[in-house]
């Protein structure tokens, strides 16, 4: 088992933020990622339908030798843990409560802001994770849904950018926060704009770099850290590789030399 790989998946390009983070807390680890970009977005489905979705999802990558699943959308995370830690025989982590852990941790007001998708932050589950903790007594949650495509454009140091995220942001800063989690995981690639508008006063929270301390965490209590010293990355797709190709060696910050399309009907 400590040979074997980290599956993450996302329904697009957005989990690309946790496997950048893991490749660089975890080098030797190898991580193979799926994003369903034929299905996507998993935010306007149903929640049987994102379930099923998943757990197909979760069947493609466990036929790859895995030793943990990490879920990387926000929209699966809120609804198909419990059946995917069912479904699958190995670890299963989310991205949601490794973010609204960290938030918790390290708040002095107890007032934390969210900010996410229409989808994710209608659901609540940020909010229901955070209040979980008896350190937060407010959560003031923000729905951002133009940044997403921003993020995508490259459009990271815009002034367009900048003024959207200051429309956004102000509602949470009139309230008070002091720490802002970024509950997307497009957003980390938006982290140096938001510190420059925000400023020192509020701490941001990478749900990616947390999910990837969690996954850390739990590779070392259950001693299934790699021994390699340089793990490897691959990469599939159930639509448009070349367009994620793109996409990822920007998030990455590094080339990505093949992304293999797979059909959905061949997840099985």
């Amino acid at each position: 088992m400590n040979s074997g790989k980290i599956g993450i998946f996302d329904s697009g390009v957005g989990g690309l933020t946790v496997v950048r983070a893991v490749n660089s807390l975890l080098p030797g680890e190898s991580v193979v990622y799926f994003g369903d970009t034929a299905r996507l977005p998993y935010g306007s489905k149903s929640p049987e339908t994102v379930i099923r979705f998943a757990i197909e999802d979760a069947e493609f990558l466990l036929g790859k030798g895995l030793k943990l699943l990490v879920v990387a959308c926000n929209t699966a995370s809120s609804v198909s843990l419990p059946a995917l830690r069912e479904f699958a025989d190995v670890p299963v982590i989310g991205v949601i409560e490794p973010g609204a852990k960290a938030a918790a941790g390290i708040t002095e007001s107890g007032i934390v802001g969210v900010i996410g998708t229409l989808g994710t932050i209608s659901s609540g589950a940020y909010q229901k994770a955070l209040k979980s903790f008896d350190s937060v007594n407010r959560v003031i949650a923000q729905p951002a849904p133009l940044l997403v495509p921003l993020v995508e454009e490259g459009l990271l140091d815009h002034s367009i950018t900048e003024m959207i995220l200051k429309e956004y942001t102000a509602p949470l800063v009139n309230e008070g926060i002091d720490t802002l989690v970024l509950g997307c995981t497009h957003y980390p690639l938006l982290r140096d704009a938001l510190s420059g508008i925000l400023g020192e006063g509020i701490r941001l929270i990478d749900s990616a770099e947390s999910t990837a301390d969690e996954v850390a965490s739990i590779l070392d209590t259950e001693g299934l850290s790699s021994d390699f010293l340089q793990g490897e990355n691959s990469f599939y797709v159930s639509d448009i590789p070349l367009k994620f190709q793109e996409i990822a060696q920007r998030f990455l910050g590094k080339a990505v030399p093949l992304v293999t399309q797979i059909e959905v009907g061949d997840l099985h």
